[in-house]
C-alpha cells in the first residue's frame, strides 16, 4: 500500500478533529425535487436564493454530486443507510397507504445513520418528510430517531391540508397532529425550535431537515407568487409558481441558518444541503444543461444541487469535482463525529474532500435503480451504472439499452451502444452483478406486517 501524505492526512482526519474541538454538529437538510439548475448561484432562470446562494459563498459546492436513484424513497433510503437503496428493500418508491403501488420496505435490522451517531453521544432529530413507510418497524422513532416533527407519507395533495389520500400523515412522534400553515413554514419553525432547545439541552445533535418543497402540487404563498409575477412578469405562469416555491424554501434554510447563529451553534455545525433527485421538467423545473429530470436516469434526473458549509474546516467559496452519491453522506457524517462507521456500507466518507485534502480511495463504479408499477414499468426495474467517464443505462423498462461518454458527450445525444459492444458488455456485466446484490434483499413487507392483516 502506498502511503501518501495525503492518505495519512484523511485516514487521521477524524482522530485529529476530535482531538481539536468537541465533536461537530451535523444538519442535513434535503430538498425535493430541486433541480441542479435551480438555485441563484446555478444560475436558475427568474430565481433570487441568497441563503443557498450564501452557502455556496461560504462553504463549498459539489459540482458532480448524484441522488442514488431519480425518485424520493431509495435516495432517503441510502442517506439514510449509507447503502444502495436495493441493498435495504427500497428500490422503488414506498406509498403504504397504497400497498399496491408501492415498491419498497426498508429492512429491519439495518443500521442507521442516526443509530451510528448516537454512540457518540449525538441526539438526532427529523424533521419533515419521512417516505420510508407509516407503520412500525419503519417510523422515524423506531428507526433510530429521538425526535421527529413531520409527514411521514410520500407527498402531499396540499402544502395547507397536509393529507395524502385523505389520511393525516403528521405526526410528533408517534402523537397524531393537525398543525395549521403551509408544510415549508411549519418544518422550518419546528427546525428553529429543536435547534434552539438543543442550545439549551448542549451536547452535539444530528437534525436531518426534509423539506417537501419544491414537490408538486406547486402551491407557494400567494404572496410569494405575487413578488415573483412582478418582478419577472416574462416568466409563465408554471415557472413563475415554481420559483415562488423554490424562494420561500430559500426563505426557510435562511431562517434555520439564522437560528444557528442566534444560537451560537453556526460555527461547530457541518451544513450539508442538497435534493433527493432531478426537478420534474414538466412543472418548468430547471437541471442545467442536463437532459432529463425527475424519474428518468439520464444526468437531469440524478445530478442535483449540493453544497457544504463549516466555519474553519470548509474554505469558502470552493468547489470540488469529486463524483458523490447521497450515500457518502453517512460515513462522511461518522468520520467528522469520530464515530465507527457500521460493516458492509457502500458510501465512502468526502471528508478529506470537505477539509480541502488530497482524495483517496481507487475508482469505483456508481450504479443507479428505480422500480415502479403502472403501464409504463409494470413491477419492472430501470438501471444505469456509470464507469469513469462511461455510462450504461436503460431508461425505460420495456426501451433499449443506451451507452454515453459523459467526457465527450455530457448531454447524452449519441447513444454508442452499438459502437463500442466490448465496453457495453463490461458495463452490463457489471450491472448485473449489482442487481444481483440487490436481489438478495426483500422489497415487500413480510406477510404478517402487510397493512390490513
Amino acid at each position: 500500500m502506498k502511503w501518501t501524505l495525503g492518505r495519512l492526512a484523511a485516514l487521521l482526519a477524524p482522530v485529529l478533529l476530535s482531538a481539536a474541538a468537541p465533536r461537530p454538529n451535523i444538519l442535513v437538510i434535503l430538498a425535493d425535487d430541486l433541480g441542479r439548475g435551480d438555485y441563484g448561484a446555478a444560475g436558475g432562470p427568474g430565481l433570487e436564493t441568497p441563503h443557498l446562494d450564501r452557502l455556496a459563498r461560504e462553504g463549498l459546492t459539489f459540482q458532480n454530486w448524484f441522488a442514488n436513484s431519480p425518485v424520493c424513497s431509495p435516495t432517503r433510503a441510502a442517506l439514510l443507510t449509507g447503502c444502495y437503496p436495493d441493498r435495504v428493500g427500497v428500490p422503488g418508491v414506498i406509498r403504504e397507504e397504497t400497498p399496491a403501488d408501492s415498491w419498497g420496505y426498508l429492512q429491519p435490522g439495518v443500521p442507521t445513520l442516526p443509530q451510528a451517531l448516537a454512540a457518540g453521544g449525538y441526539h438526532s432529530a427529523l424533521i419533515g418528510k419521512w417516505h420510508l413507510g407509516t407503520r412500525s418497524p419503519n417510523t422515524p422513532n423506531a428507526r433510530g430517531f429521538d425526535f421527529f416533527h413531520g409527514f411521514l407519507g410520500d407527498m402531499m395533495d396540499d402544502y395547507w391540508s397536509h393529507l395524502r389520500n385523505g389520511l393525516n400523515l403528521m405526526r410528533q412522534d408517534q402523537e397524531v397532529i393537525a398543525p395549521e400553515g403551509h408544510a415549508t413554514d411549519l418544518f422550518t419553525a419546528w427546525a428553529c425550535q429543536y435547534l434552539e432547545d438543543r442550545a439549551r439541552a448542549g451536547g452535539p445533535f444530528f437534525l436531518y431537515l426534509a423539506y417537501n418543497a419544491p414537490h408538486s402540487p406547486v402551491q407557494p404563498p400567494p404572496a410569494w407568487l405575487a413578488q415573483v409575477q412582478q418582478r419577472h412578469p416574462e416568466l409563465s405562469p408554471a415557472r413563475a409558481q415554481l420559483v415562488a416555491l423554490i424562494e420561500h424554501l430559500d426563505h426557510g434554510v435562511g431562517q434555520v441558518l439564522e437560528t444557528l447563529e442566534r444560537c451560537r451553534l453556526a460555527e461547530n455545525t457541518l451544513v450539508v444541503f442538497t435534493s433527493d433527485n432531478g426537478g420534474q421538467r414538466n412543472l418548468a423545473a430547471h437541471n442545467g444543461p442536463w437532459r432529463g429530470g425527475k424519474g428518468e436516469l439520464y444526468e437531469g434526473g440524478l445530478r442535483v444541487p449540493a453544497l457544504a458549509r463549516w466555519p474553519g474546516k470548509i474554505a469558502p467559496h470552493t468547489s470540488t469535482d469529486r463524483l458523490t452519491l447521497t450515500l457518502d453522506l453517512f460515513p462522511t457524517a461518522c468520520a467528522a463525529a469520530a464515530v465507527p462507521v457500521p460493516a458492509g456500507i457502500d458510501g465512502q466518507s468526502f471528508l478529506p474532500a470537505l477539509l480541502g485534502q488530497e482524495e483517496i480511495g481507487a475508482p469505483r463504479d456508481l450504479y443507479f435503480v428505480r422500480r415502479e408499477g403502472g403501464a409504463d414499468f409494470g413491477g419492472k426495474t430501470i438501471e444505469a451504472l456509470r464507469r469513469g467517464d462511461w455510462k450504461l443505462l436503460q431508461n425505460t423498462a420495456f426501451g433499449p439499452i443506451e451507452l454515453y461518454n459523459l467526457k465527450r458527450d455530457p448531454g447524452e445525444t449519441t447513444n454508442l451502444a452499438a459502437e463500442e459492444p466490448e465496453i457495453r458488455r463490461q458495463l452490463q456485466q457489471a450491472l448485473s452483478e449489482h442487481l444481483q446484490r440487490g436481489g438478495q434483499v426483500p422489497w415487500q413487507p413480510p406477510a404478517a406486517a402487510r397493512p390490513g392483516r
